[in-house]
């Protein structure tokens, strides 16, 4: 069971790192008033899943299931 934990804290390590890089590189949301007019047409825009700010969305997310599942089941006594 050592063996499965220290796999496990490394992965841990390895996704903390991971989701600290992408959330760094994702564009700040706080547009100020520019934000309301033309801009926020293109943010809402169809392929908004397939610019590289939906991608890193995507991840960012993945990476934070990740991060909570991998959290609780290091937190568990076996």
């Amino acid at each position: 069971m050592d063996i499965l934990r220290i796999i496990l804290q490394v992965v841990f390590i390895i996704v903390c790192i991971a989701l600290t890089i992408l959330v760094l590189m994702q564009e700040g949301k706080a547009a100020g008033l520019g934000g309301i007019a033309g801009i926020s047409d293109t943010y809402w825009g169809k392929n908004k899943g397939r610019s590289i700010e939906g991608t890193l969305i995507k991840g960012t997310r993945y990476l934070a299931i990740a991060f909570i599942v991998l959290a609780l089941v290091l937190n568990l006594n076996f």
